[in-house]
């Protein structure tokens, strides 16, 4: 064959590509393209991290703490929670797609119908991919167990329930010589939200400093708007991986929300799991030198504590209850009086079910029983 033959071929070759590649980008432009690489890598390193623990820690540590950092600082300089507002326009952005949709039938051009879609994968690789980066391989690293150095107890023994419950309620009674009660909605948080989120950031970089598997940073957290409404669904707050923002359901009793608002920043600081989120939460406010901080994690960790009590011996679970003092015993009346306008729901059933299955998809068999297993981690960790 002439050489000018080869030549001829290869141009012909050359420009069969250029239009294939330009049909392709007419069909699926380059920026979702973009994004499929990125999701394809995202899946690669979700099947990698369900296989291998230690692959797991090593992405959340170097990798997914760098993304969770830059999303907590693009959004947290916006006065109000980006996840909630998205979610209150949904049902807008819905409509739009819809109408979108129809918009691009009546075109009857294929390329629309093909951008169209690329269009809405884009959007889902996009979420599946943040979760991997944020929280996805978290949940398949090593225990809280492994990496507090702690052999995870075989079963729950009434005597060591006893003996913890007996610890937390001590150390909240001491607390709460210092702190104000109402006899109607219980303690009184003695400062604003805003100095709540200095101290529990202050606390959260002593945290870290202590315990390497906490990401270092400072980001405060976000009350829900719609907070009296989010109280029927029973959740207290929720971390949004999209947005890298904890939110903070605030219409609940003042006692309850730095331990919530520790949890929450232990999800933005790489804990993925339930349960070690409510112990790293502990652990965070330990850190604190704020008597009303310290009180909620004793308090918080001692309903969980006696809830197993209860199940476990319920005549020590009864001997016990009456020993609580009286601001305690007042502070959990509050509680229940202020809860039982909220107990019983369909918001919560609906809520309760999502939950339990996004949990049990993430490898947490017990679904939102997941919550309590923190006890396991205080009777093996802590020195009681």
């Amino acid at each position: 064959m002439s050489e000018e033959k080869i030549n001829e071929i290869s141009e012909k070759t050359a420009e069969s590509k250029k239009i294939g590649l330009k049909k392709l980008l007419n069909y699926c432009p380059v920026v979702n393209l973009v994004f499929f690489a990125i999701g394809i890598v995202s899946l690669l390193v979700h099947i990698i991290s369900v296989n291998s623990p230690a692959f797991a820690d090593f992405i959340t540590k170097y990798v997914a703490s760098v993304v969770r950092f830059v999303l907590a600082k693009l959004t947290g300089w916006i006065p109000f929670s980006l996840a909630e507002m998205t979610l209150i326009l949904l049902p807008f952005l819905l409509i739009f797609l819809i109408v979108l949709a129809v918009k691009v039938l009546k075109s009857n051009k294929k390329y629309s119908y093909s951008r169209y879609i690329c269009g809405l994968l884009s959007i889902i690789v996009t979420f599946y991919s943040l979760f991997v980066f944020t929280l996805g391989t978290s949940y398949q690293g090593t225990t809280l167990y492994e990496k507090l150095g702690v052999e995870k107890p075989k079963y729950e023994d009434s005597s060591d329930l006893l003996a913890l419950s007996e610890y937390l309620r001590d150390r909240a009674r001491e607390c709460a010589e210092n702190i104000t009660f109402n006899e109607l909605t219980g303690s009184v948080m003695p400062y604003s939200r805003d100095e709540l989120n200095r101290l529990l950031n202050e606390a959260c970089i002593k945290a870290a400093e202590k315990y390497d598997f906490l990401s270092p940073m400072r980001s405060n957290f976000k009350d829900v708007i719609l907070s009296p409404y989010m109280t029927y669904t029973h959740i207290s707050g929720v971390y949004s991986y999209y947005t890298g923002e904890s939110n903070i359901n605030t219409n609940f009793p003042d006692y309850t929300l730095p331990y919530t608002a520790a949890h929450e920043m232990s999800h933005q600081r790489g804990i993925a799991r339930e349960d070690e989120a409510n112990f790293v939460a502990y652990l965070i406010c330990m850190e604190s030198d704020d008597n009303y901080i310290r009180y909620s994690a004793y308090l918080n960790l001692l309903e969980y504590v006696q809830s197993a009590l209860y199940k476990a011996d319920k005549s020590a679970y009864s001997t016990f209850s009456y020993t609580l003092g009286e601001d305690i015993y007042l502070e959990f009346r509050a509680y229940n009086a202020f809860f039982d306008k909220y107990r019983e729901n369909v918001a919560a059933n609906v809520s309760q079910t999502v939950n339990n299955t996004y949990l049990q998809s993430q490898g947490q068999s017990a679904g939102t029983i997941t919550y309590s297993f923190v006890v396991g981690l205080a009777i093996a960790y802590l020195d009681y």
